[in-house]
């Protein structure tokens, strides 16, 4: 087979300077040894990343994520919050117990300051006077 030129790769990503990258992250993936689609044929890593990308023997696109993947340090993962909690070691539950989740309310800031001002500590009565029965 005759040796890949970027033309034949052109019409599969755009970009020169993607393809660039696409390749070098591709030849240094098979380096490390991960597996070639494509005959080497006597062909260094980039020559033959290149034949796998003309050959679409690998999608641009995967090779891209695959790419963006590797330079993240840091992935943040959205997940959402659950709706309700599981109880724990509640008594005499099973675990067939239909009530084994606990909703929780949210409350506005409002709401909860309403039902402060509400709790006020109990006034101190005053002591009655004890009676005397010499009188």
């Amino acid at each position: 087979m005759a040796r890949v030129t970027v033309e034949d790769c052109i019409d599969k990503v755009e970009n020169r300077f993607e393809l660039v990258l696409l390749a070098a992250h591709r030849a240094r993936l098979i380096s490390s040894g991960s597996q070639i689609a494509v005959e080497r044929d006597k062909d260094k890593n980039p020559v033959v990343a290149l034949r796998e990308i003309a050959e679409k023997a690998l999608s641009p696109g995967d090779l891209n994520e695959e790419l963006v993947h590797s330079l993240q340090k840091y992935v943040e993962v959205d997940e959402p919050e659950p709706d309700s909690m599981p109880l724990i070691g509640a008594p005499g539950t099973g675990i067939d117990a239909d009530d084994t989740e606990v909703t929780t309310e949210r409350m506005s800031e409002e709401e909860l300051l309403k039902g402060l001002e509400g709790l006020t500590p109990p006034e101190a009565e005053p002591e009655p006077d004890p009676v005397d029965d010499d009188e």
